[in-house]
Formats: structure tokens, sequence, C-alpha cells
């Protein structure tokens, strides 16, 4: 066996061992959402806010945002840079690949008290975080090389994807587009292992339905490719005013103290909670019922300004959560808000609202992490039907093409690095 097979054999080992620690890790986080929630929400479902009081709605992310800003201010600064962009400034040259482990840690507590805390973020972003630090950790304690680091960082992202939604292919994709790796055929069969035992060990591990439901349709009328072209340039719209509020906030604050900024961003959503509850914490439940077309127009309607807003100050405030479950959840209002709006004008032959809320999940999340192929990947894999493929091509390339018409090519997390102030704390 020679030099180079032998080394395309270690790595991908590595790769199922990454794959396997990062999914564990991961798992271990969510649990730790899950257990914050049965603790706050007695009696309720999971991320079931609807059922607090008023003045609670009110309190709960003032209060999470101020204690957690309080900690995070008595961190040094390095310790406060969490998740996706941290994992993109590690990648970028000359070469810091390795993530500190300390970094991984916080991520890990602060995601939880924020998420649990109402906060309008979510769990993937952070996910994504503590695979690809995982795998580093592995890198790091072999003594790897930096190209074959890059290579488990990649592997521990795409495996943390997977885990989570039970997408490994959209998981391998995710690392291409949105971490920026560079496709290479010896190089990616880890990252496939490393996606495939991710999603394995999901499942494994009792996580039945580790993503969000579906029903698979298709189509009622050749008419309503008109109506996917409508919802995908509605939603690049919506994708470009997210980035925008995001990265405005983000470069006014950046050198505000995180006491300030999270305790502000936790007025905003608690303000916002007020009249739509439903867009704390990370909001899966009201997304499943617009997936599974029973939601009401007076409810989703509101619901697509109020999450896009909220989420996009937290974000901009440095909140230490993610961003990717938000892009879901305001393309499937929006989706959600179109179907229903042709429903009730009695067009026959229209596909559910359920349908254009899967659509407008996917046209959403492409259009924002600027990862198109990710999203349409994710879509066919979470739905098994071939036939939503052409409608999600149109809307997700549809929103493609209107947002990088307004914000150029760079996706949210390149702008959120390239607009954090020098020696500021990162989100």
């Amino acid at each position: 066996m020679d030099h180079d097979h032998a080394a395309s054999l270690r790595l991908t080992l590595l790769g199922a061992i990454s794959g396997l620690l990062a999914a564990l890790v991961v798992l271990a986080f969510r649990s730790a959402i899950e257990w914050g929630h049965w603790l706050l929400l007695p009696g309720a479902a999971a991320d079931g806010y609807e059922a607090l009081p008023a003045s609670a709605r009110l309190a709960l992310p003032l209060a999470a945002g101020l204690l957690l800003g309080i900690a995070f201010d008595l961190l040094p600064r390095r310790q406060r840079e969490v998740g996706v962009t941290h994992v993109l400034k590690h990648l970028q040259p000359p070469g810091r690949e390795r993530l500190p482990l300390s970094n991984m840690l916080v991520q890990f507590g602060a995601a939880v008290v924020a998420i649990v805390g109402g906060h309008s973020v979510d769990r993937e972003g952070p996910a994504v975080h503590l695979g690809a630090g995982s795998a580093s950790f592995v890198g790091s304690w072999l003594g790897l090389d930096a190209e074959e680091e890059r290579t488990l960082l990649a592997a521990g992202a795409a495996a943390a994807i997977a885990a989570a939604f039970d997408t490994p292919l959209a998981g391998v994709v995710f690392s291409i587009e949105v971490l920026r790796i560079r496709y290479q055929v010896t190089r990616f069969l880890p990252v496939i292992v490393a996606a495939v035992t991710g999603a394995m060990a999901s499942r494994m591990l009792s996580l039945q339905h580790p993503g969000v439901p579906v029903v698979p349709e298709h189509l009622g009328a050749h008419w309503e490719i008109l109506a996917m072209l409508a919802l995908g340039g509605g939603i690049g719209l919506l994708a470009v005013a997210f980035s925008a509020l995001a990265i405005r906030l983000l470069r006014r604050t950046g050198g505000w103290p995180c006491s300030v900024t999270f305790t502000l961003a936790g007025l905003v959503t608690g303000i916002l909670a007020l009249a739509t509850p439903q867009i704390m914490g990370i909001s899966y439940d009201t997304l499943a019922l617009m997936l599974l077309g029973q939601a009401e127009l007076v409810v989703v309607l509101p619901l697509v300004a109020t999450k896009l807003i909220a989420t996009a100050v937290s974000i901009g405030l440095r909140v230490p959560g993610g961003l990717i479950g938000p892009t879901l959840f305001i393309g499937g209002a929006a989706g959600s808000t179109l179907g229903l709006l042709l429903a009730a004008t009695g067009v026959e032959q229209a596909a559910s609202a359920g349908f254009y809320a899967t659509i407008g999940m996917a046209a959403m999340m492409g259009a924002t992490l600027r990862a198109p192929l990710a999203a349409l990947t994710a879509l066919l894999e979470l739905t098994a039907n071939p036939n939503i493929i052409l409608p999600g091509m149109l809307a997700v390339a549809t929103a493609e093409l209107v947002s990088r018409a307004w914000r150029g090519e760079r996706s949210v997390f390149e702008l959120l690095l390239n607009a954090q102030p020098t020696d500021t704390p990162k989100h």
C-alpha cells in the first residue's frame, strides 16, 4: 500500500470518528436545550412559549440577555468568538484552522441560555461550531497538518448539519457552499463519511424526527409556476432585508458591551413576543404546523415580519445563537402566507399551503446563506419527493438572483464577519 493511499484511508477513518464525535456533541447540545425547556415550560409542549403569560414573555428574554451579557463581558475577547463566523474566520488564510476548545464550551452554554431564554435564534448555527470544534479537537490531538485539519473541520460541520436535520448530503454541500471548502475527490471522502456517520448516529439514538415534518405533494396546476417565481422574488427581498438590518446593527453596536446589546435584543424580542409569542426560541413547533398546512393566515402573516425583525436584531446585536433555523421559519411563513392567500381566493387545483411553506423554507435558506444547492439538496432529502425539485429550483433560483442583485455574492455569514469592527467580539 503506497503512502498516499494509506494517508487517505487514515483520514477517512478520522472523518468517521469526527462525525460520530460531532453528532454526540450536537445531540448533547439539543438535549440540554430540551431539558431547559422542560424546566421552564412545565406541562407545555417543547418550545411552547405561547403558554407563558405576557409579562413572562417580555421578562424572560430581557433577563436572559442581561445575565448572558454580563457573563460575556467578563470573558476575554477571544473567547467570545462563536458561531459559523468563528469557523469561517479560522478557515481564512494564513491557516488558523484549529478551533479553541474554550470557545466551543462558551458556544455550548451560551446558546443553551439564549435559546431557552426565548431569544429568536437557533441551535443549528451553534451546532456547526460545535461539530467543527469537535473535529478540530481530534486533529489537534493527533497533530495533523493544516490541510488535513481543514478537511476534518469540514467533516465535523457536515456531520452537525446531518445530525440536526437527517440530511447527510446537504451537510456535505453546506461545507462547500457556506464554509467555502474547496472540493477535491480524495479529500472529500472523509467529509461524506462523517456526514453519513452523523445522520446514522442521530437515528440510532432515538432521534426519530431530527428535522422538520413535511408532507410530500406536487404542483396542482401549471399556472402555479408563476406563483413559485413570485414566491422566490418576494423571499429574495426578505433575505436582503434580513441581512441589511443585521449588518447595520452590527456596524453601529459592534463596540458596545454585551450586557447592553444582549439586553436590548431581549427587549425587542420580548416586545414582539407580546403579540406573536411563536417567534420565541427555535420556533420549530409553529414551523411544523405551517409545513403540515395547519396554520391560519391571521397567525402566519405577522410572523413573517416579527420573526425577521427579532432574529435580525438578535444576530446584529451578537446574541450567541444561530440564524439558519430562523431563515427556515421566515421562508416557511412567507410560503404559507402565499399558499393560504391562494386557497382563500378559491382557486382550484392549487397545492396546499404546506407545500408552499416547504418551498419558501428552502428559498429563504438558499438566498440568505448563499447556498442554493444545499437548500435544494435539503429539500429533496427532507421530502423524499422528486416532484418538489422543479418548483423548488424555480423559487430558490429566483430568490438567489434577487438577493445577489442587491447584495452581491457574499453570504450573510461573510457579511457579518466583514462588518465586525477590529478587536470587538465576533458573533
